[in-house]
């Protein structure tokens, strides 16, 4: 089953995010990070959040973790919406604790580097793993049936199809 097929409760993407229940719920009623699956109608409906948002939401969280406010977090979170999260896996995203920026090469941060501040960086590919791996111990949920898997690892879908055709 694909990754698109499958959504994360709260709960789960709280852990595997490292976050509180209580910034998830935040974070989706300001709409910095809303549930791309299914948002929460009214009481009672339990939020669906994709893999990308779990991804994203653990990046929010490293950049709160160093110090860059939540209006430059969401500056970021935009940008990220904007590019269509399509090369997501492969970007670096730089800060120097006041503006957020997107280095999809080598050269790009060699450049920001040589402005002499004090930058830090998150490699999307590794919070990208960190998520699989964290995904994989926890339930996900089937979004056209609603039947729960557990420890469903996205990344594992690919070898399951290469293991049933043989």
């Amino acid at each position: 089953m694909a990754s698109e097929q499958i959504g994360y409760r709260g709960p789960t993407a709280c852990a595997a995010a490292g976050i509180t229940y209580r910034q998830l719920d935040y974070w989706a009623r300001t709409g910095l990070v809303e549930p791309s699956v299914r948002p929460a109608h009214g009481s009672g409906t339990q939020r669906l959040y994709s893999f990308r948002d779990v991804v994203v939401l653990k990046i929010v969280k490293r950049f709160l973790d160093t110090g860059v406010s939540l209006q430059n977090i969401r500056t970021a979170v935009q940008h990220l919406r904007e590019c269509g999260f399509s090369d997501l896996e492969r970007m670096t995203l730089m800060s120097d604790g006041a503006t957020v920026y997107e280095c999809t090469s080598p050269d790009e941060v060699h450049a920001l580097l040589q402005g002499g501040q004090g930058i830090f960086g998150i490699a999307v590919g590794v919070v990208w793993r960190d998520v699989e791996s964290a995904l994989s111990q926890l339930h996900g949920e089937r979004i056209d049936t609603g039947e729960t898997l557990i420890g469903h690892n996205p990344a594992d879908e690919l070898a399951r199809r290469r293991n049933r055709a043989v």
